[in-house]
């Protein structure tokens, strides 16, 4: 059985997910933009590392229910960022431009498709709180 400090933490796992894959969706939705501008450098933002880092380095010891719950503190969520890498041209040919559309547009799909996903588990996890705050009913 999880506590109420188990599931906000949680909780606080599924808001950085949705903060990180909303800046994902900025540099995705930038370099889309920018995809005609000559001498436009391709950014890309990684964070999946980081967080899983994070999640794994805990040193909490719980009983996990099932192999894919998470033990996480929220000092460790806090210092997950991401990074943002710049792909520039080292080709020389044309106008220096490093997007492209398709392959932003997998990752424009790929982003939105683990952003809904966690919207998703947060819903589930406030509807197990409300059920749980009104008395199982």
């Amino acid at each position: 059985m999880s506590s109420i400090h188990d599931l906000d933490l949680t909780m606080q796992l599924l808001h950085k997910v949705l903060d990180l894959r909303t800046k994902n969706q900025e540099v995705i939705s930038s370099n889309i933009a920018n995809a005609e501008t000559p001498g436009y450098a391709a950014r890309s933002f990684t964070f999946e590392n980081a967080l899983r880092d994070a999640v794994s380095h805990t040193g909490l010891h719980t009983v996990a229910v099932h192999a894919n719950h998470i033990p996480v503190t929220s000092n460790s969520l806090r210092h997950v960022d991401g990074t943002v890498t710049v792909t520039r041209d080292t080709a020389g040919i044309g106008d220096r431009n490093t997007v492209s559309v398709d392959q932003e547009m997998v990752k424009l799909s790929e982003n939105e498709i683990l952003y809904e996903a966690a919207v998703t588990m947060l819903n589930k996890k406030l509807a197990l709180l409300k059920y749980a705050a009104n008395g199982g009913v």
